[in-house]
């Protein structure tokens, strides 16, 4: 009786899963660079949940509302910035009121350097580097947060000259890790694991020194007859999603 009830199990199991498998779509998804790590751990627990995957591509918001614009084939688009997916919305390319706020980011001056950046970030003003790695602030809302801080310290016009300037936050970064700027303004998530900065040393800047880094995330209207889609959308308000965005050190909206 046990070893039959036991099959039965195993049974209904298995035809669960082939109705998952059976129903299983794809979605190809825009994400911003910041957002890379916690989105490909999400994506992971999303496929698990729900049999559905998500195609990842990572890049600027600004270039991805460009791409969008132009054609692009992405269903749907989590921004680093809420005015992307409003724009998108606008021009009739996403579904009217599925637009949300997913996570609100929080910046970092980064240098790959073990104590080279201080715990208050006066490395700014006392200077002695060559150059500060900056995300270009028209394509990248990071960027557009680190211009705002510096201008509120009163030191845009200072480090002006020093700046290089990355296409995206993950280019931004690499100018840092790589050595061609002694330091830089990145995301926390770039460089944030377990409730610290994972590596190099850090600043973690107050979120009161630069307009909020509210994050938005939008079904875009060839994502709208794909169930994957609309099952991603709901998916990141998700208890699991919202741990996995916490972890890599975004407020939660």
């Amino acid at each position: 009786m046990f070893k039959l009830t036991v099959i039965r199990a195993v049974y209904i199991l298995c035809l669960a899963l082939c109705n998952n498998l059976v129903n299983a779509d794809t979605t190809l998804v825009a994400v911003a660079a910041n957002f890379s790590k916690p989105m490909t751990e999400i994506a992971d627990s999303f496929e698990k949940a729900t049999g559905h995957s998500a195609k990842l591509s990572f890049g600027s918001s600004g270039k991805f509302v460009a791409q969008i614009e132009n054609g692009a084939p992405f269903e749907v688009f989590l921004s680093a910035d809420e005015s992307g997916p409003a724009k998108v919305e606008q021009d009739g390319l996403a579904v009217s009121g599925s637009r949300n706020t997913y996570a609100i980011g929080k910046l970092v001056l980064w240098s790959s350097t073990p104590g080279y950046v201080d715990s208050e970030g006066k490395i700014l003003a006392t200077g002695g580097f060559k150059h500060v790695s900056v995300a270009d602030p028209k394509l990248a809302p990071y960027g557009a947060a680190a211009i705002d801080y510096l201008k509120k310290q009163g030191l845009l016009e200072k480090l002006q000259p020093l700046m290089v300037f990355g296409e995206n936050i993950t280019q931004t970064q690499l100018f840092v890790s790589s050595g061609n700027a002694e330091l830089g303004f990145v995301a926390l998530s770039q460089v944030y694991e377990d409730g610290h900065i994972n590596s190099g040393s850090g600043y973690i800047i107050p979120t009161s020194q630069y307009a909020p880094i509210k994050q938005g995330a939008v079904l875009l209207t060839k994502g709208n007859d794909n169930p994957a889609a609309k099952a991603l959308i709901d998916y990141l308000k998700s208890d699991t999603a919202r741990s996995i965005i916490s972890k890599y050190g975004y407020d939660l909206p």
